[in-house]
């Protein structure tokens, strides 16, 4: 009588073996918050320089530029064109005190951003425009008349 091994029955999609599995204990050990940031209750952990998600979008007449800021003051904004490179800088504070015993979990990231987004068209730079509302950036930024596409027509020789 011959016997089989036993072995763990494998799902066919799991190619590495236990990798998954050694992937979700260590996300389970290090508890990785949103966005990849330790949950932490060091707030030293959570502030320094951060980078806010940006949407780039190149319209027929303009590229426009959406940013998310949650928490942010419009004063505490700053953009600028430099060449062909949009830059979005600020700051966000933190809106608490200093104490850290009553603290769970702090998630949230503070301190210093800085983006610099390369377009994809010349730009106007005098004529950009730029609103925030309810935590996004919108920068409109208006393609320059040489960037635009325009209709050639082909004549008959």
């Amino acid at each position: 009588m011959n016997l089989i091994p036993y072995s763990r029955v494998r799902h066919p999609l799991d190619l590495f073996g236990g990798l998954s599995q050694l992937h979700r204990e260590l996300d389970r050990f290090f508890d990785f918050g949103p966005r990849g940031f330790p949950a932490a209750s060091g707030l030293e952990l959570l502030e320094g320089t951060w980078s806010p998600p940006v949407d780039v979008f190149d319209e027929k007449e303009a590229v426009r530029v959406k940013a998310e800021l949650p928490g942010l003051k419009q004063k505490e904004i700053e953009v600028s064109v430099q060449g062909n490179t949009l830059l979005i800088k600020g700051e966000r504070a933190r809106d608490f005190d200093e104490k850290r015993e009553n603290y769970h979990r702090v998630e949230r990231v503070y301190g210093q951003f800085h983006r610099a987004i390369s377009l994809p068209a010349p730009v106007d730079a005098e004529a950009v425009k730029a609103s925030y509302k309810d935590g996004l950036l919108e920068v409109l930024l208006p393609k320059k008349p040489e960037a635009k596409a325009r209709r050639i027509e082909v004549n008959n020789n």
